[in-house]
């Protein structure tokens, strides 16, 4: 082993270290001067200082013009950290997501908030929303979407009945993983379990490996993971931080049957977010029932070029026999295009409601 190497490495991180300690200490002070600009405005309480378009434009930057041998992936993961000290600085905010803790909704959380908010577990997707309409939380993050099972359709039926807009999505890759009590073998295992959806995404994998073994849904992984520590003969299907949370071991990782298997989570909150560059929209579109009305709405979407992302249907909650459509699509509804055509949706719809422009999910 060359120690003169080494050492001169060593010196030379250190060096490094005391150059990113200088810097980051001077991004933060450049974060505290803003807070005092807005501050300053007298109109702090209004005045959003988390801004989803500006750190999504900073990722994306960084990511293009990364060079490695650091991932882009790691490179985005520790600017969110660095990002999340900086407004911690400026306003220390308050996150409510689904919980419990141990959750691929917290783990969603803290991919776009980092570890440096404040983060509140709540019991279900209803909770969020109201802890975000009542101020007692800034934002929320509330499942929306897998590309496995489909919509959340719980966060949709909320969205009809707020004022609340969406802030920012987040994808993230689900990997599941079967976990049990310590000593509890495979061969050994009763009933396995874990959320309906995770279920659904390994039942392949159940089929084949435990295929008389009971399949018992639950509110949420995390309460799979706490039952399988509790009960004897018991196995949860769950992410691998709910099993460090509740002292399981991991008896087979990744045994979700779609390799690609992601989620959507979606921000909320009471603000409206300026065009990032690379943007989606959300619309809440109601219709009058009579045949073609679905064509009517698509039709200068398809006629301008703008691309749909999700189209979904649930039943209106003011009479029978009538449904709200749900639409993504690209782009950011301060642009003309995207206005002229929401105009003309309007024209033919009987209510049109913006749910929020945000930033597209960065990297995925």
């Amino acid at each position: 082993m060359d120690e003169k190497a080494l050492q001169g490495l060593r010196e030379q991180i250190d060096a490094i270290d005391r150059q990113l300690r200088g810097l980051l200490n001077e991004r933060a002070a450049c974060a505290l001067k803003v807070a005092d600009i807005k501050s300053a405005s007298g109109r702090v309480a209004s005045t959003p200082f988390y801004r989803p378009e500006r750190e999504a434009q900073i990722i994306e930057r960084l990511r293009t013009e990364n060079e490695g041998p650091l991932s882009d992936d790691s490179v985005e993961r520790l600017f969110r950290e660095i990002i999340s000290c900086c407004l911690s600085l400026e306003q220390p905010i308050n996150i409510a997501y689904l919980g419990p803790s141990g959750t691929y909704t917290e783990a969603a959380t803290i991919r776009q908030f980092g570890h440096f908010a404040t983060t509140s577990p709540v019991s279900s997707i209803e909770e969020v929303f109201r802890e975000v309409e009542s101020g007692d939380a800034h934002y929320g993050v509330v499942p929306v979407e897998n590309s496995t099972e489909g919509m959340v359709n719980h966060t949709l039926d909320c969205f009809m009945a707020t004022s609340l807009s969406i802030c920012a999505e987040v994808e993230l890759p689900i990997h599941h993983a079967l976990l049990a009590g310590i000593g509890t073998a495979q061969d050994e295992i009763d009933c396995v379990y874990s959320h309906e959806q995770s279920l659904a995404q390994c039942r392949r994998w159940l089929d084949t490996h435990l295929p008389h073994v009971e399949r018992r849904p639950v509110a949420s992984n995390a309460e799979a993971a706490k039952l399988a520590g509790e009960l004897e003969r018991s196995a949860a299907i769950a992410g691998e931080v709910a099993g460090d949370s509740y002292g399981l071991v991991v008896l087979h990782r990744n045994i979700e049957d779609l390799a690609d298997n992601t989620t959507r989570f979606l921000v909320i909150g009471d603000q409206n977010v300026g065009p990032s560059g690379h943007d989606k929209t959300s619309i809440l579109v109601s219709t009058r029932d009579e045949p073609g009305a679905l064509y009517k709405v698509l039709e200068p979407f398809h006629r301008s070029g703008i691309s749909l992302s999700r189209i979904e249907t649930r039943p209106a909650r003011s009479s029978n026999w009538s449904y709200v459509f749900f639409i993504d699509f690209d782009g950011h509804q301060s642009s003309v295009e995207i206005a002229t055509v929401l105009d003309e949706v309007r024209s033919v719809a009987l209510d049109v409601r913006s749910l929020g422009s945000y930033p597209q999910a960065v990297g995925r």
